[in-house]
């Protein structure tokens, strides 16, 4: 099922619930774009979301949060799909983080990722096996991949900005500035977020924590579904009207 939710905080300011009572600037971008939120492994939903995102944002650029492998059965469908796409902008998540710590140290660190999803992509590249081997699944899974893959994996950007729109994975630290963000807060989350309002001026949209549906408080745009779980793929399209949000 195929859901368009409302256009929301176009002209207007929005004003924050802050304590503080931080009123936002209107989100203001310099080129159209949306972001994905996290697919986690769900290609059919990925591959529906495209179809959508062309006829509804035709001239927008792609964001995609991070999250991209993992719990889901299709992790491998997803990264093929996603390195294929041209004039697109792609985020790390943390469950890339983990996978790259597994490629780099599969003993000491192969168990959480193995833990939160990883052995979903192991199946997705038809690598089986104990986690009680995971030096040999870190090998398979490398040939399996090859080093165009991993490289790509690699080299995912932190954070993506346009106009007063931050996007990032999961969080921002809101008493530092954008550019000055530590990467365990980005993909992993700050206990501030969503609860103490920025004073840059700058909206963040981000994945990492599961909502029911997309949300926009206090500065802040969650567009994180749940797709493994809920069978639900969210995006955010922002423009000179706002941000619309879509839902697949």
């Amino acid at each position: 099922m195929t859901a368009l939710l409302g256009r929301l905080f176009g002209k207007s300011a929005a004003k924050s619930a802050d304590p503080t009572d931080v009123e936002f600037p209107p989100i203001a971008v310099d080129r159209p774009f949306a972001a994905i939120g996290d697919i986690h492994g769900c290609d059919d939903l990925l591959g529906r979301m495209l179809d959508k995102l062309a006829v509804e944002a035709p001239d927008a650029e792609l964001v995609f949060l991070g999250d991209y492998i993992d719990r889901g059965e299709q992790s491998a469908q997803v990264l093929r799909r996603l390195m294929a796409l041209d004039d697109a902008s792609f985020l790390l998540g943390n469950h890339e983080r983990m996978f790259l710590n597994f490629m780099d140290d599969p003993k000491g660190k192969g168990a959480r990722w193995l833990d939160y999803g990883g052995l979903q992509t192991l199946a997705a590249f038809g690598v089986a096996g104990s986690p009680k081997e995971p030096i040999r699944l870190r090998d398979a899974v490398v040939a399996a991949m090859g080093d165009d893959m991993i490289e790509w994996i690699g080299d995912l950007a932190l954070t993506y900005s346009n106009g007063n729109v931050l996007s990032v994975h999961a969080a921002a630290d809101p008493e530092k500035p954008v550019n000055e963000q530590a990467e365990d807060v980005l993909i992993w989350g700050h206990p501030n977020f969503g609860t103490h309002a920025r004073r840059d001026g700058y909206w963040v949209v981000h994945g990492h924590t599961v909502v029911d549906v997309p949300l926009i408080s206090q500065g802040v745009v969650s567009i994180d579904t749940g797709a493994y779980a809920t069978g639900r793929l969210s995006a955010a399209i922002f423009d000179g009207n706002g941000v619309q949000m879509v839902q697949i």
